[in-house]
């Protein structure tokens, strides 16, 4: 696993992805659908249908395969993930799993994903192949939500919202190594492009922690107001981008000292409320959650799910650019360099 990662890493880095091309992948949780968006044209040019409420999607290595993860809802709780050929933009298969709620996933191989289930408390290995579960590993935590994975030590790290906590998992012999306590409403979690932190966002606790990814000490405490969901790293450029959903920003720092560099507006506001629609309480925020950023450094989306809008952000400029038609509630976002 840990070759297939660091290859795929060469080769971003080689290719350098000079022109913003590719396809962006919008999973719309209202909708029960996936969008194929031309980043060329900005034109919705697939929608596929998923399971029910899709909140978060992998990308296979190769840029050929989607995994969805179909969490349900409260009357109905999802235990399924969706497969999608990108070139042939169809479901291939739908995985059933003897779990309940998935909702974080990483791709880890061109076959396996690990995905987490909040109701059963656990990461699972899924082997997309064969179609089922191949390892499971308790959490110890409340409602594992979220699931990063550091290739080269072969970990994976889970953000618990309910214990405001990182569930810490060893890949090499399936184990729950560490329970590291960080914040109430712990959620997004990435790792940095060096492979040398966590970074948690604490969503009820307005920071994000950071953690050393070897003696698994929180390093150092960064304030994010309000509601801080996700984070995610530019490639190559030492950035850190945190959504923050009551505030309708999205603050970017230096992943280097943890400076707060800029904090952008989403300049949005939501749309008319409507049954079913999470965060409700937030009033005229858009709502920002999910995080893409394209390969080649120089532009972040990022979907607002309560305006059912995904908003492009220069990086070079720190400025909203434009913004692209989603679905009903957007959320996960995904990247394939496919272009249609």
């Amino acid at each position: 696993m840990k070759k297939t990662y660091l290859i795929c890493c060469f080769l971003v880095s080689a290719l350098g992805f000079a022109q913003t091309s590719g396809t962006l992948i919008v999973l719309n949780k209202s909708d029960d659908t996936v969008n194929f968006i031309n980043l060329k044209t900005d034109s919705i040019v697939a929608t596929i249908p998923t399971g029910k409420n899709p909140h978060e999607v992998a990308i296979s290595l190769d840029g050929k395969t989607a995994v969805v993860t179909n969490y349900g809802n409260a009357k109905e709780r999802g235990n399924s993930l969706t497969i999608i050929d990108i070139p042939e933009r169809k479901v291939t298969k739908t995985i059933k799993l003897d779990y309940f709620a998935p909702h974080g996933i990483v791709m880890i191989s061109n076959e396996d994903v690990l995905v987490t289930s909040e109701m059963n408390k656990k990461v699972l290995v899924v082997n997309i192949p064969l179609g089922y579960v191949t390892q499971e590993v308790g959490t110890g935590q409340e409602i594992s939500h979220m699931v990063a994975y550091a290739g080269e030590v072969n970990k994976a790290f889970v953000a618990n919202i309910g214990s405001g906590s990182v569930s810490v998992i060893d890949l090499d012999n399936y184990r729950l190594e560490k329970i590291i306590p960080t914040g109430n409403g712990a959620e997004g979690i990435a790792v940095s492009p060096d492979n040398q932190s966590v970074w948690v966002t604490n969503r009820a606790a307005d920071f994000v922690s950071v953690i050393d990814i070897e003696s698994f000490n929180i390093v150092d405490l960064i304030e994010s107001l309000k509601f801080p969901i996700r984070v995610k790293f530019t490639h190559q450029s030492n950035l850190a981008l945190v959504s923050n959903a009551q505030t309708g920003t999205v603050n970017v720092f230096d992943a280097r000292t943890d400076e707060l560099l800029h904090t952008i507006s989403m300049e949005a506001t939501a749309t008319e409320k409507e049954p079913g629609r999470l965060f409700q309480q937030f009033e005229d925020s858009p709502v920002p959650v999910g995080i893409l950023i394209h390969p080649n450094d120089k532009y972040a989306y990022v979907a607002n799910t309560n305006a059912d809008i995904i908003t492009v952000i220069n990086l070079e400029t720190f400025a909203v650019e434009k913004r692209l038609k989603a679905g009903r509630e957007p959320d996960g976002l995904g990247f394939t360099q496919i272009t249609f």
